[in-house]
């Protein structure tokens, strides 16, 4: 662990030496070698795959952020009133925009004292610590370059603490990662600590691919994008302009799939590895799983998990819902 200095404070980093080259290195191998092959969607988000998925926030058939947004607008006020929260923790803050919603109803509640951003991104950390030191003179602002997957354990515990998952970021876990994820959160949080949970709701088929495939093909080109990552950061030899974006909905999984398919065989070498993939025509790899959800199902999972729901906020349109979940006082 190492800290680097920042306008507000210090970055607290996890990632230090080769830690994120190590988990790109393993996935790769492991999801490469596999059958059928996979990438966990976490590669997509380079400088450049970053942009693109700013860009696929705008589009007219992506609605997931522009409903979550919405609730957060009418509901921040309720949440902060709730929570009562002196410190709001959010994983995978990237910019931070979402957050400073919720940042504006604790401290009109009065209770806000810090701000803990956890990115793996420390260009990202420290414009967002920035931007907020000037927006709110005496917050005190923690950043922490880290894995959430890897380093729930090593992330502050101080105050009482609101923790958002935004975004519809848990849907990208298949349900066991999704199930020991949450135990996990769990199992690190105290009494009066608090969760706000975003996610994707189950509707219309059609919806949930075109919010996947759009015509512009902007989804597409930040599919292939992790090809580009790959290229680059591991010397592989992928054409990613030979791979075709795929977006399909599995009705027994309720998730959507995002796959590349290979237009013709390939043998593609990643040198950094020393490993040659080979790709038959119309072979497809699957990049992402992004899970759609039910009341029901949300409740129960946070209630497995050892989470006791508070409230269940929803949009307009019934399409991306918050739920905000409490770490039970201790009584007796």
């Amino acid at each position: 662990m190492s800290e680097r200095s920042d306008t507000r404070g210090r970055i607290v980093d996890h990632l230090g030496g080769d830690y994120l080259r190590q988990a790109l290195e393993n996935d790769v191998r492991t999801g490469l070698t596999a059958s059928p092959k996979w990438l966990p969607p976490k590669w997509f988000y380079d400088a450049a795959g970053s942009e693109l998925f700013s860009r696929i926030t705008r589009l007219a058939e992506y609605y997931p952020t522009r409903r979550e947004l919405e609730i957060l607008r009418r509901r921040a006020v309720d949440v902060a009133g709730l929570t009562r929260a002196d410190t709001l923790v959010e994983l995978g803050s990237g910019s931070s925009e979402k957050s400073v919603l919720l940042l504006d109803a604790l401290a009109n509640t009065g209770t806000l004292r810090a701000y803990t951003p956890v990115d793996v991104d420390a260009v990202t950390l420290e414009a967002a610590a920035q931007r907020l030191a000037v927006r709110y003179p005496g917050l005190d602002v923690r950043p922490v370059r880290a894995d959430f997957e890897r380093h729930l354990a090593l992330l502050p515990r101080t105050g009482r603490r609101l923790v958002a998952f935004l975004g519809g970021t848990i849907g990208n876990f298949p349900p066991a990662a999704r199930e020991v994820f949450l135990k996990e959160l769990r199992a690190v949080s105290r009494p009066g600590d608090t969760l706000l949970l975003g996610t994707d709701l189950v509707k219309d088929r059609d919806r949930l691919v075109r919010a996947y495939d759009d015509p512009q093909g902007v989804t597409a080109a930040f599919n292939r994008n992790v090809l580009r990552v790959l290229n680059r950061e591991l010397d592989a030899g992928f054409d990613p302009e030979a791979f075709e974006h795929v977006a399909v909905y599995d009705e027994d999984n309720e998730w959507i799939e995002m796959r590349l398919r290979a237009t013709r065989p390939m043998t593609v070498p990643i040198r950094a590895l020393g490993l040659t993939v080979t790709f038959a025509e119309g072979e497809q790899m699957r990049t992402e799983i992004s899970a759609k959800f039910r009341r029901d199902g949300v409740i129960d999972e946070l209630s497995r998990a050892g989470f006791a729901v508070c409230r269940w906020y929803t949009d307009g349109f019934g399409d991306f819902a918050l739920t905000l979940a409490a770490v039970p006082e201790v009584t007796g």
